[in-house]
C-alpha cells in the first residue's frame, strides 16, 4: 500500500467538534476501504492567504493514510461533496513523518514563547556619515 498525506481546510464557521467528526467521517471512509489511518493532526483555526468562497480563515486537518490509490480516490470524491470542506489535497510520500508535523512543532514554539536570542544589536552600522543641510559631512 502507498503513503498519503490528506489536509482538509474546514469553513471558520465549524464549532472543533464538527471538525473532529469531518476528520473521523475520513477515517471511517479510509478503514472501510481496508485503508489505515497512521495519524490525525488538527492544527486548528489559521488565517487563509486569500478568501475562499468568503471564508478569511479555516481549520486546519491533516490524516497520515496507509492505503491503496482507489482508497484515497473514494476520500477525495467524499470530500469533494461535502460543503463543510472548502480546500483538499491529497500527497503522496515515500515515508510518513515521526513525531508531529512541522506545523505542530511551529505551534508548539509559539505556545511556550521560545524566541530565538537575538543579543545585542548594537548600531546598525549600515548608515554613513551625517551629512548637513547644504550637503557637506559634519
Amino acid at each position: 500500500m502507498a503513503l498519503y498525506e490528506h489536509i482538509f481546510l474546514a469553513r471558520q464557521d465549524l464549532a472543533q467538534a464538527q471538525v473532529d467528526a469531518l476528520a473521523e467521517n475520513a477515517a471511517k471512509i479510509i478503514t472501510d476501504h481496508k485503508g489505515k489511518v497512521v495519524k490525525t493532526e488538527s492544527w486548528g483555526l489559521r488565517s487563509l492567504a486569500y478568501r475562499i468562497a468568503k471564508n478569511r480563515k479555516a481549520h486546519y486537518v491533516m490524516l497520515e493514510i496507509d492505503a491503496p490509490g482507489d482508497v484515497v480516490a473514494e476520500l477525495e470524491r467524499q470530500t469533494n461533496i461535502n460543503e463543510d470542506v472548502i480546500r483538499y489535497m491529497t500527497i503522496r510520500t515515500d515515508a510518513l513523518e515521526e513525531g508531529p508535523s512541522v506545523m505542530m512543532r511551529k505551534s508548539d514554539r509559539s505556545e511556550r514563547g521560545d524566541r530565538r536570542d537575538r543579543g545585542d544589536r548594537g548600531d546598525r552600522g549600515d548608515r554613513g556619515p551625517r551629512r548637513d543641510r547644504d550637503g557637506g559631512d559634519q
